[in-house]
């Protein structure tokens, strides 16, 4: 009867599997094989028994259910007859392989660190499903559980409940389902480190090339006092030498009157270069341009050597509209009004061909060129909205810049009468261009880019000029509220940023910058230009007007001079920009709208505009 002796022991082995490892356990902690053997010889009778009973039966005669159990116990069953029918020692061997068999079934354990911790819900170590009443839910501090055991968490606890995780307060509200059919987190650890890494290291970048903008501005003045003092030793040492040889060695009276005039000569020389050091503006002349008001913008003609102030016309019944006053800089007299547009005008500029085309821009929709020599406008452009800056380009005089009130700027080709070229879209929001600068290219410098700087009044972008036709925005880091002028220095390549006092600055700042470019990393990152600030400026508490500020070389030389209006005071303040310190604060009748430096003859002015005067400032 064979097939009903291998399907009897299927019902009496799961049996058999449960008490093994009792067994093989009272074994270990015993140290004996006599229980071990005693328990194997009454399963192995009670195996008998299950057989004469399943023999008779002949419907457990069935497939059982687990194939694994099934197959092992055939290899089970004829150990257990082959033993029955040997001695002592047989008993022990299958000791031993009783042993065996559940070591080998049992699954694998893992270790409490091995477990999937994103995997299983922290309050009842089971794994959250996708659906049903165990799903995956979170609370508002991010941990996630399964739903029904956050929600009994919470319920047991009452009106104290925490996240069991962080002890941060939560209720029942708090639970958020989350769907989610299988849920990874990436270990982004190590790349938020370098990221944090990456953000200390630029920071100390910045920080090293301010300190190394500074000392720049140090070493360029004290290598300007240094030349004058060479000089000034060369003078004196000519001076010496000269009073020496007129001296004659056998008069000690001519040899002490020779070195009380030597002595005399130091003393002037040292009179003269203190008085070199502390040269600065004195008042020339007030000349009146409007009885009524309105004049805004200020530039200088230098091959007629005449100043362009912007007014409403003087006639206003006969000739409506506004134009430019011309006012020579020789004997400092007002000389003609040219009538350019019908609304009021936000921008002068000047080329560097000396042709004496006059760029010009109004709220008119138009920007136009009109020409100094014939006192007539020779081109208008219609830019469709109301302009707000202007400027040309200095690398290439064909081509000029209008803001736009929307935050675009339009360039446009002189050879081309119809309509602009180009439109350079704004980057942030669309406010008013208040300032247009170009700066041109520079091999040499450590800022060799050419291109515009745009500013609105809420931060500023400089568009690099790639070739003709091309142009890269690259945005400043500047604040982004409360810009209301930008200008540059072309020698120094520095600019200078106006902000209008805010809540977190109570004052009127000029802040100088320095104009930067980081080198290509790789020939997928594109060249980065920026700026930093170098040097700060504070004025008055009142800024009403969107006034224009001026940064330019010192007339002797020696550093670089910052000039703004300081509506509170009504006065022209004039600061080192190398130092910070403020030199000078020229007095006017009323707030300046715009100041400018230039030179006439070998000598240095400084003009400042305001509603209806011009006065200019002589350098002494």
């Amino acid at each position: 009867h064979y097939p009903s002796q291998t399907a009897a022991p299927s019902r009496g082995f799961p049996e058999f599997l449960l008490r093994a490892p009792a067994a093989g356990v009272a074994e270990t902690e015993s140290g004996s094989t006599t229980e071990a053997s005693e328990s194997d010889d009454e399963e192995v009778e009670e195996g008998g028994d299950e057989r004469t009973a399943t023999s008779a039966d002949p419907n457990n005669l069935a497939q059982p259910a687990n194939p694994q159990l099934n197959s092992s116990t055939q290899p089970q069953d004829a150990h257990t007859t082959s033993s029955s029918s040997g001695d002592g020692g047989g008993t022990e061997a299958e000791g031993q392989d009783v042993q065996a068999v559940p070591a080998a079934s049992a699954p694998p354990q893992l270790l409490p660190g091995e477990e999937g911790e994103g995997d299983n819900c922290t309050i009842c170590f089971e794994p959250w499903t996708t659906a049903g009443e165990h799903r995956l839910a979170a609370l508002r501090c991010g941990h996630l559980f399964g739903f029904t055991c956050i929600e009994r968490w919470l319920k047991a606890q009452g009106q104290a409940a925490k996240c069991p995780q962080c002890n941060k307060k939560a209720k029942r509200s708090d639970i958020i389902m989350l769907y989610a059919l299988k849920l990874k987190a990436v270990d982004n650890s190590e790349q938020e480190s370098m990221k944090r890494s990456l953000e200390f290291e630029q920071s100390l970048r910045r920080k090293a090339e301010l300190e190394s903008a500074q000392c720049r501005l140090q070493l360029q003045v004290m290598t300007s006092e240094n030349g004058k003092l060479r000089q000034e030793l060369k003078e004196l040492k000519t001076l010496m030498a000269q009073a020496g040889r007129s001296s004659a060695p056998s008069s000690s009276s001519s040899s002490s009157s020779s070195s009380s005039v030597s002595a005399s000569l130091v003393c002037s020389l040292s009179q003269s270069a203190a008085g070199s050091r502390t040269a600065q503006y004195g008042f020339s002349k007030a000349v009146l341009l409007s009885q009524m008001g309105g004049c805004r913008v200020l530039a200088y003609c230098d091959p007629l050597s005449c100043l362009l102030a912007s007014q409403p016309s003087p006639h206003s019944t006969l000739v409506p509209g506004c134009g430019v006053k011309k006012v020579s800089a020789v004997n400092m007299k007002a000389s003609q009004y040219v009538p350019i547009h019908t609304k009021e005008i936000r921008g002068l500029s000047f080329n560097r061909q000396n042709d004496s085309l006059l760029l010009s821009a109004a709220l008119d929709n138009t920007i136009k060129l009109t020409s100094l020599l014939t006192n007539r406008v020779v081109q208008t452009y219609n830019a469709g909205k109301p302009v707000w800056s202007c400027c040309w380009c200095l690398d290439n005089s064909n081509y000029v810049y209008a803001g736009l009130r929307n935050g675009s700027v339009l360039v446009y080709d002189t050879r081309d009468t119809s309509t602009h070229v180009q439109e350079l879209l704004p980057l942030r929001s669309r406010c008013p261009v208040v300032s247009l600068c170009y700066v041109p290219r520079a091999a040499s410098s450590s800022f060799p880019c050419g291109g515009l700087i745009a500013g609105s009044l809420e931060g500023g972008c400089f568009w690099e000029q790639v070739d003709g036709a091309t142009y890269r925005p690259h945005a400043l880091p500047l604040e982004t509220a409360g810009c209301t002028d930008f200008q540059v220095d072309m020698e120094s390549r520095h600019c200078l940023v106006t902000y209008r006092p805010g809540r977190s600055n109570p004052m009127l700042r000029c802040v100088l910058m320095a104009l930067s470019r980081t080198p290509q990393q790789d020939s997928n990152q594109q060249p980065c230009c920026s700026c930093w600030p170098v040097q700060s400026f504070s004025a008055g508490s009142s800024c009403k007007l969107l006034t224009k500020n001026a940064v330019f070389r010192r007339p002797d030389g020696a550093g670089t001079l910052v000039c703004a209006g300081d509506e509170a005071s009504s006065s022209t303040m004039v600061w080192d920009a190398a130092s910070g310190s403020l030199l000078q604060q020229l007095p006017a009748d009323l707030p300046v709208m715009d100041v400018a430096a230039f030179q006439v003859n070998g000598e240095h002015f400084l003009a400042s505009l305001t509603e209806k005067m011009l006065k200019i400032y002589k350098w002494e």
